[in-house]
């Protein structure tokens, strides 16, 4: 009887914690980026975004990376996805870290979460890290200085609908390699 009675309490209540624990993971990550300098201002007129709260990464000159997010189109939570990434190239090492996509418009939008998505190896984000930093691609260039992740500034804009911004979590990678990231949508 008191194992029943613990499994009818016990461990809903562990589940309703973890699940407002994973919550807040999510609004932790994209408060971050509000405060960011430049990224908090797409929140403003993005359609939409994608918030990924940790991706992991690795590689030992063939390197890949995974991690989950959340999709929302106008503020609202409209769907899940996943990332995965492979790289090829001068890396060694493993590195987390979260990413935040803008989507301009609805069209942009549509385009991410037709499905499957991929970025090909010309697509680049703003990196915020706790030093400066900056990052070149065939779609251009950006670059971002900070003293903290809490006190992050950036500067990016948009290419082909959407604006990509990422925020070192710990690790260190050393890395000159090309690669891409596939994403995958599922509908809330």
């Amino acid at each position: 009887m008191f194992k029943r009675l613990i499994s009818i309490v016990v461990f809903p209540a562990i589940a309703l914690l973890a699940s407002a624990a994973w919550a807040d993971e999510y609004t932790d990550t994209i408060n971050i980026f509000k405060k960011a300098g430049e990224s908090g201002a797409f929140f403003k007129t993005a359609y939409g975004y994608a918030v990924f709260p940790t991706i992991g990464k690795g590689g030992a000159g063939i390197g890949g990376g995974f991690g989950k997010g959340r999709v929302y189109a106008k503020g609202k939570h409209v769907g899940d996805t996943s990332m995965a990434q492979l790289t090829v190239g001068f890396q060694l090492g493993g590195q987390a870290y979260s990413e935040i996509i803008f989507f301009e418009d609805e069209r942009s939008f549509k385009e991410f979460t037709s499905g499957n998505f991929e970025f090909g190896a010309d697509a680049s984000a703003v990196a915020i890290t706790a030093g400066a930093s900056a990052k070149a691609g065939s779609t251009g260039a950006s670059a971002g200085a900070s003293a903290t992740k809490h006190a992050a500034t950036t500067a990016g804009e948009y290419h082909k609908g959407m604006a990509t911004f990422t925020v070192a979590k710990g690790g260190l990678m050393y890395e000159a390699a090309i690669g891409g990231q596939k994403f995958k949508y599922m509908p809330r």
